[in-house]
């Protein structure tokens, strides 16, 4: 049997092996001349005559032509939106990704904490038959109460900071209508009591 493989290996792996071989002139032949580069058919060199000719545009090549002319304001216009996009997009795509490995690996006691607040908005939902602006203030406003029951750190957290921005608001608004009042209704005044009018 290993005298079967060893003569069936043997062939096979010289077939593998790459030979040179090197052709020599026999020492009885005469010497003939070498032939040019020129002289062979295959590799001939062309003539000066030669030269390039553009063939003219087709109808089609210079319709296809203007309209990439056209397009390609828009096309550029597209692709930088596309590069401002797409890290927003990939940043939300990520937040939705990490959201939902979050709920597939959720603590014990995170789903009937999220299912109360959800069920104070349909509560909520019930008691605004009729008005629009109910249906906009009832909804959050029971289930951020519901939720500051289960999160009370944090809904105490946000109440101080949503405080102090309605404040800083307020104080704007205060500010922006004592200028308008000022500025309007006191120029006003000083019209009706100048002496030109007694």
């Amino acid at each position: 049997m290993f005298k079967v493989i060893q003569r069936s290996v043997g062939p096979a792996s010289l077939s593998l092996l790459t030979f040179r071989v090197y052709a020599a002139p026999k020492k009885d032949s005469p010497h003939k001349n070498s032939m040019k580069v020129d002289e062979f058919s295959l590799d001939s060199v062309p003539g000066d005559q030669c030269k390039y000719v553009e063939e003219p545009r087709t109808q089609l090549e210079e319709g296809i032509s203007q309209l990439r002319h056209h397009c390609e304001p828009y096309a550029s216009w597209c692709q930088e939106r596309y590069s401002q996009t797409k890290p927003k997009i990939q940043s939300l795509v990520q937040g939705g990704l990490d959201s939902y490995e979050y709920l597939q690996n959720a603590p014990p006691g995170f789903f009937p904490r999220l299912g109360v607040p959800g069920f104070a908005g349909l509560v909520g939902l019930l008691f605004t038959r009729g008005s629009k602006v109910k249906k906009l203030v009832y909804p959050p406003g029971f289930m951020g109460l519901a939720a500051s029951i289960y999160y009370a750190q944090q809904a105490i957290a946000f109440a101080q900071a949503s405080g102090e921005k309605l404040y800083d608001w307020g104080l704007r608004g205060y500010i922006i209508v004592e200028d308008l009042w000022k500025e309007n209704f006191q120029k006003t005044g000083n019209v009706k009591n100048s002496p030109g009018n007694k």
